[in-house]
């Protein structure tokens, strides 16, 4: 059992995990932007130290002074949240070689999924089901104009980096594309400093299921059950409902094995969710 852990992230975020970490008896360490000084999860804390002032990109984001701030409080372990450095494979890889339990999935599992390209391939490869589509990014309009054809439109053009909605476009007709292609390249480049997109078919009016894993470090990982997140607005979830009103039994035995195959193909630890469209 940890008896310090720092918690790298800020708002009601961190005070979910500090809550929970009190709960358990363990010291949380909190870090702060001199901005949120005064902010809840900066009281709240059993221990608070400052980033500096600056944007995200100075003190959120900024690895050797968070790993600065665990070694000087004696923080075994980071917990990151979600968001800034959660998905963030080099900071994964920087709290193992400081000899800091990173709490959240190995930086291997990290980078196999971080592009959605990548995962795709990985997960046809490991029996997963993926939508149709393309597996590596697409260069050009002409190039995308081609693989549309293949594929069928309607057509969607997704950012292979990121998520959030965020590089998403959709091409109903091909007069659509180059449009949908632009436009999610330009947002994919300013949100994650990265303008690669695939093309895959766009399902129009599918249902969001998510199935929850739970993988070890001793090769046991468990699925767990199903989310329904379909009510959303602009991509972004709304309201998340459990059972799935849409699945059945059946259905739910074959998504959560493809869930355990899916997170043991990428060597998957700690908590996990895979995202299914079900159409």
């Amino acid at each position: 059992m940890f008896r310090t852990v720092l918690v790298a992230n800020r708002g009601e975020i961190a005070i979910r995990v500090m809550r929970t970490l009190r709960e358990m008896g363990i010291r949380s360490v909190a870090v702060y932007s001199e901005a949120d000084r005064d902010a809840l999860f900066v009281q709240f804390a059993d221990e608070a130290h400052s980033l500096g002032p600056g944007p995200a990109t100075d003190t959120y984001l900024n690895i050797p002074k968070i790993l600065e701030v665990a070694a000087a409080s004696g923080a075994e372990a980071v917990h990151p949240g979600y968001g800034f450095l959660a998905e963030n494979a080099p900071f994964a890889r920087a709290c193992e070689e400081a000899g800091i339990t990173f709490i959240g999935p190995p930086a291997d599992a990290i980078d196999a999924m971080g592009s959605k390209t990548a995962a795709r391939a990985l997960m046809d490869a490991a029996g997963v089901p993926i939508v149709p589509g393309v597996t590596e990014g697409v260069a050009d309009v002409a190039e995308a104009t081609g693989i549309a054809e293949q594929i069928g439109y309607p057509i969607a053009v997704k950012a292979a980096a990121g998520g959030g909605g965020k590089g998403f476009r959709v091409a109903l007709t091909p007069d659509d594309l180059e449009g949908a292609f632009e436009g999610a390249r330009r947002e994919s480049e300013k949100f994650f400093a990265d303008s690669t997109v695939y093309l895959e078919r766009y399902l129009p009016h599918p249902r969001h299921v998510e199935i929850q894993v739970l993988a070890d470090g001793h090769g046991t990982t468990l699925w767990l059950g199903e989310r329904d997140c379909s009510v959303q607005r602009r991509h972004q979830k709304l309201v998340e409902e459990t059972p799935s009103p849409i699945v059945s039994d059946d259905l739910r035995r074959r998504m959560g094995e493809a869930s355990v195959r899916a997170a043991e193909a990428v060597g998957y630890r700690s908590a996990g969710t895979l995202e299914y469209l079900v159409s």
